[in-house]
């Protein structure tokens, strides 16, 4: 069995739907460049109001993933 090693970035996905639809857009546009992507973690979540209402979505998400090689 190998071992793995895994390097980690953070990104920020961003939406108007909600905090699952802006995980997926940081995933989403990171697989556009970066392979093996294996895992990710959310750091932190945050938003914005406009008349009482949640009106935009921020996640700040590590994703991992295993190098190659």
């Amino acid at each position: 069995m190998h071992d793995h090693v895994y390097k980690h970035v953070e990104l920020t996905g961003a939406s108007d739907q909600g905090p699952q639809e802006a995980i997926e857009s940081a995933i989403s546009r990171a697989s556009d460049t970066i392979r093996n992507i294996r895992w990710f973690e959310v750091a932190q979540i945050r938003g914005s109001v406009d008349n009482g209402k949640i009106s935009h979505w921020q996640v700040t998400v590590k994703l991992g993933f295993t190098l190659e090689g």
